[in-house]
């Protein structure tokens, strides 16, 4: 039986935000480890691979500190354990993430965005995958723009907050990670909508967004417009709440512009981006909460916990929603693509389509790893 001391991902997560720094040994393959770590503000991370513990050779532990207590991670917690034991036999202080990088692959925190009597809008956000979702609550209705896979958590989430789901929407097609939506959807009777664009020839259950311009629910003043954003994708759409926050999927994000290369045509989604953000996003005013569904680095966490920026600080701050030539833009923006694609996408997008079912185990494992739908421009 093991004896290291075993923290969960939520526990992981608070020592995190405490404001103290947290140190990190990860004992997977440095290939692993540098494609897909644990990143916060305050988290240093030391890689050491758990072969080479197995050697009896203490050069090996040279650089870890004796007098500071190191959380040890793995893929799925095992291996931890085993170092975890072996470092505690040498004086080391460890504690083991409970269930390694698979266990925070699936871990889900809310942050409160805004509320008054009339609405609460909450940022939930999977740290692992840099994915975002969002709770708005009315006089007991809510409604969930882009879940994530975890349907359960949702599900307690709406209990804890003790609304009723009646609203689902996808702001997009996902192509890294498996929407909860249409799973959420069957389980609670709410609506699920989409772009029709999104998944024109499939069996999908769902109702097109472009029919709906407005989503009311719970007080009137609580008032979802639709925007069609179309570049990550042609359907991408936006949702402006009472014309104060505008939950921008992956078409804005703090810091860049969605990417507009996974259907194969960044030139012509590129070209459809410099239209939503010349055409329809410049008639936003420069006060309105960009809040998006992804992000790509840890430090467009603000001090609140939350991610998202005015439009106003994103226009100063990013050079290509100022630069109004079309023909430059679009080379900037296709030029600045990634060659690495979010890992499985053309498999997670089958299944947000519903032409593909997998079991539950392979859909977590065809998840894990970092999100790449964003595209910097800085």
């Amino acid at each position: 039986m093991s004896n290291a001391v075993l923290i969960s991902a939520g526990q992981l997560h608070e020592k995190m935000n405490s404001g103290k720094d947290v140190l990190i040994l990860d004992v997977r393959n440095m290939d692993e480890f540098n494609n897909w770590k644990i990143e916060g503000k305050k988290v240093k991370s030391i890689n050491v691979p758990y072969f080479n513990f197995l050697e009896e050779d203490e050069s090996n532990f040279k650089e870890l500190p004796k007098d500071e207590e190191m959380v040890v991670v793995c893929a799925k917690g095992g291996s931890a354990q085993f170092v975890a034991e072996t470092l505690g036999e040498k004086g080391y202080k460890t504690s083991v993430l409970d269930g390694g990088m698979l266990a925070w692959s699936q871990f889900y925190h809310p942050t409160v965005v805004a509320f008054d009597e009339k609405m609460k809008l909450i940022q939930i956000n999977r740290f692992s995958k840099g994915c975002l979702s969002y709770a708005i609550i009315s006089e007991g209705k809510g409604m969930i723009i882009d879940a994530n896979q975890k349907v359960e958590y949702y599900l307690d989430f709406a209990k804890q907050y003790n609304f009723k789901i009646e609203h689902i929407v996808d702001s997009h097609l996902h192509a890294d990670h498996i929407s909860g939506g249409p799973a959420l959807a069957e389980q609670t009777g709410a609506i699920y909508y989409i772009s029709s664009g999104e998944v024109k020839g499939t069996d999908l259950k769902y109702e097109p967004l472009e029919q709906h311009q407005s989503i009311r629910f719970g007080e009137v003043e609580v008032e979802v417009l639709a925007v069609p954003t179309p570049g990550h994708t042609p359907g991408s759409t936006s949702f402006l709440l009472n014309n104060q926050f505008l939950m921008s999927g992956d078409t804005i994000f703090v810091g860049g512009l969605g990417r507009p290369d996974l259907g194969g045509k960044a030139k012509e989604w590129a070209q459809d981006l410099y239209d939503t953000v010349f055409h329809k996003v410049s008639q936003l005013s420069d006060d309105v909460l960009v809040l998006p569904a992804h992000y790509a680095d840890i430090k467009e966490i603000n001090d609140n916990g939350i991610v998202g920026a005015t439009l106003g600080e994103i226009r100063k701050s990013n050079d290509i929603m100022r630069n109004e030539d079309r023909e430059a833009f679009t080379q900037q923006v296709a030029g600045a693509v990634s060659t690495e694609k979010p890992p499985n996408f053309e498999e997670i997008i089958a299944i947000n389509r519903g032409e593909l079912h997998v079991e539950p185990e392979r859909a977590v494992e065809l998840e894990i790893g970092p999100n790449r739908c964003a595209v910097h421009h800085h």
